[in-house]
C-alpha cells in the first residue's frame, strides 16, 4: 500500500511538473509573439507616415518637374503598392508571405524615391524651395524611425523563432500552432539602404 501511495505521489510530482513547463512554455511564446507583433505595430506607423509624406512629396516636385512625369507616375504606384502590402502585412505580421510582399513592395517605393531625388538634384529652384526641404526632412527622419522599429521587429522574429526551435519549446510550438515568423527585409539585393536624401 506504502509503494501504490509513493508510486502516485511520483507520478502525480511529475505530471505536474510536465504541465507546469507546457504552460509556461506555452505563455512565454505567446509573449514573444506578442512582442515581435507590437514591434510590427510600430513599423506600420512609420511606414503610413512614409506613405502619407510621398504625396505632397510628389505634389511639391510636380511644379518643377513637368518633364519628369514618368518617375512622379511611378513613384505614386509604387506607393500605392507599398500601401497595399503594409495594410497585408498589418493583418499578419511575421507571416512570411505577407512580409516578403511588403519587403519587395517597400524596396520597389525606395528605389522609385531614390530615382525622384537623383533628378531633383537637377533643379536648383526645388533644392531652394522651403516646403521641399521641410518635407525631406521629415521624411529622412522617417525612414531613420523605420529602421529602428524595423531592427525592433526583426529581433523580436529571432527571440520568438529561436525560442520555438529550441528543445522542449518546439513540441509546445507545434502542438498550439505557434508557426516561425518572418523577418522584415527588402528583397531587392540592390537596395538595403534608405534612399540618400541631400538637398
Amino acid at each position: 500500500m506504502v509503494r501504490i501511495v509513493a508510486i502516485l505521489v511520483v507520478l502525480g510530482t511529475l505530471i505536474t511538473l510536465l504541465a507546469s513547463m507546457v504552460v509556461s512554455t506555452y505563455n512565454s511564446l505567446v509573449k514573444l509573439r506578442n512582442r515581435y507583433e507590437n514591434a510590427f505595430a510600430q513599423i506600420d506607423v512609420q511606414l503610413r507616415r512614409r506613405h502619407d509624406l510621398i504625396p505632397n512629396l510628389v505634389e511639391a516636385v510636380k511644379g518643377y518637374m513637368k518633364h519628369e512625369r514618368e518617375t512622379l507616375e511611378a513613384v505614386i504606384q509604387s506607393r500605392n503598392a507599398a500601401v497595399t502590402a503594409s495594410s497585408q502585412a498589418a493583418g499578419a505580421p511575421g507571416d512570411p508571405r505577407a512580409m516578403q510582399a511588403l519587403g519587395s513592395a517597400e524596396a520597389a517605393l525606395t528605389g522609385s524615391l531614390g530615382r525622384l531625388f537623383a533628378l531633383a538634384e537637377a533643379y536648383p529652384d526645388l533644392k531652394a524651395d522651403s516646403n521641399m526641404s521641410q518635407l525631406m526632412e521629415e521624411l529622412r527622419s522617417t525612414e531613420n524611425k523605420i529602421a529602428f522599429a524595423r531592427q525592433a521587429f526583426n529581433d523580436g522574429v529571432t527571440l520568438y523563432n529561436t525560442k520555438r526551435e529550441v528543445f522542449p519549446s518546439n513540441i509546445i510550438a507545434g502542438l498550439f500552432n505557434f508557426p516561425a515568423a518572418q523577418l522584415f527585409q527588402e528583397t531587392d539585393p540592390d537596395v538595403k539602404q534608405a534612399p540618400t536624401i541631400s538637398f
